[in-house]
């Protein structure tokens, strides 16, 4: 096996939502009451209900010189063309040797919290059926096998929850986005039979749950005078918080078919995660009533967690820690931790020492399994590779383009940009 035979999908992407994205699917009488772009703070952002969400895009730096990724999109005319417009989306993927991918929502955020604010709940609704619709029937029909369905909810409403979950399993969602902590959105915890009815209805349809880092519970700052480089290291990992909780919970327990996705938290750390999650159950389990019935907690783990990884040398020297029937790959595109467009090169620099039926698993075949996903029926399996599908890309131009703009931290002194500035940035 050499670099251009690899085949990659990446279950963590994003899209930045076209601005005309409602009006094919928005009901005609509710059109002017749809999400809809307009200009605020210097740029382009979203408005609905009365809510706002300037940063439209949210880390959307690819295609910057690295020196540049301080600069926060603020407007479409600040981001390259494929975070948002699906023949150059499917450019960049082929460029990227990337043959599948589940994009992650924007403005809606990751989970479709953004949401959780409207006072119309029953607009609310019907606009998160409307993006559900032009993710699946626009975003994804527009390329056969190149994406992976993901749809939002109302987490609002139990009932209503099911019933959209049924209703998008219906029409090709493979998965969900769930915030990794719903308790820290207001929400019931994973605790809760509240939710129940909704991953029964998961487990029965064979859709997953997607928990990105940051859907739920965001990383803290260590401190405003941190430099922001230690919050961006400790970012992913902190998802490890919300694998416990879900790992503790009754879950996977009352529906152990279900399978959660833990995406963007790399793979390193989960093996001493899992030994200490071993420990505790037995040494303290006596006073805790903590109760797995005939399995360890890591035994659940390796049931029921997908992983996920971006660059994670170290957990793909220690697979013998790992059950690798569940790791899985992300490219991140859009966002500052995305490779795009040097994957392979980074991607086959990390499993080469691999086995050619480990890297196959690893890279496409453990995604392709979990998420029902099939690009081989559709494009030919001869098709998918990285060296097929950049062949059908020579005309992409990956040139760094400076000067996009965007919101800048102040740092005219060339010092290191510290955690405080960044959340003025926001805050602004």
């Amino acid at each position: 096996m050499q670099m251009n035979d690899l085949i990659i999908v990446s279950v963590d992407d994003h899209v930045i939502e076209p601005p005309d994205m409602f009006k094919r699917h928005m009901p005609k009488h509710l059109l002017d009451k749809a999400p809809h772009v307009v200009k605020m703070r210097d740029g382009e952002g979203w408005v609905f209900d009365g809510l706002r969400n300037p940063n439209f895009g949210l880390n959307a730096v690819v295609g910057r010189p690295k020196e540049e990724y301080g600069l926060e999109p603020a407007s479409y005319s600040d981001i390259r063309k494929g975070t948002h417009d699906l023949k150059a989306r499917i450019d960049d993927m082929n460029v990227n040797g990337v043959l599948g991918s589940i994009c992650f929502p924007t403005f809606p955020n990751f989970a479709g919290t953004f949401f959780l604010a409207a006072q119309d709940k029953a607009l609310a609704k019907t606009v998160i059926s409307a993006y559900n619709d032009w993710h699946l029937d626009e975003w994804c029909a527009g390329a056969p096998g190149r994406f992976i369905p993901l749809g939002i909810l109302p987490l609002w409403d139990i009932d209503a929850c099911v019933a959209e979950t049924r209703r998008i399993a219906a029409k090709g969602a493979r998965t969900i986005s769930f915030p990794d902590n719903p308790a820290a959105k207001g929400l019931p915890s994973v605790h809760s039979p509240h939710w129940d009815p909704l991953w029964a209805a998961m487990e029965e349809l064979q859709v997953v749950i997607s928990c990105h880092i940051g859907s739920g519970a965001s990383a803290p700052y260590p401190s405003s005078d941190a430099p922001i480089d230690a919050w961006i290291v400790n970012m992913p990992m902190y998802i490890a918080n919300a694998a416990t909780e879900w790992l503790f919970s009754p879950v996977f327990k009352k529906f152990p078919k279900l399978k959660i996705a833990l995406s963007e938290g790399g793979i390193g750390w989960v093996p001493y995660l899992l030994e200490r999650a071993d420990f505790t159950y037995k040494h303290h389990r006596a006073w805790t009533h903590a109760n797995f019935g005939e399995l360890l907690p890591s035994q659940l783990f390796n049931r029921n967690f997908i992983t996920c990884f971006i660059d994670d040398q170290f957990g793909l020297k220690n697979t013998a820690s790992l059950n690798t029937d569940l790791v899985t790959y992300e490219c991140d595109y859009p966002h500052s931790d995305t490779l795009w467009p040097e994957v392979p090169e980074t991607l086959w620099a990390s499993v080469k020492h691999l086995s050619p039926e480990m890297i196959d698993k690893i890279t496409h075949g453990n995604a392709m399994r979990e998420f029902r996903y099939d690009p081989f029926s559709v494009l030919g399996r001869e098709n998918c590779t990285v060296g097929a599908l950049r062949a059908q890309s020579t005309h992409v131009d990956v040139r760094a383009v400076a000067g996009l703009g965007g919101f800048n931290p102040s740092n005219s002194e060339g010092r290191q940009v510290t955690a405080g500035e960044v959340a003025k940035l926001f805050a602004a």
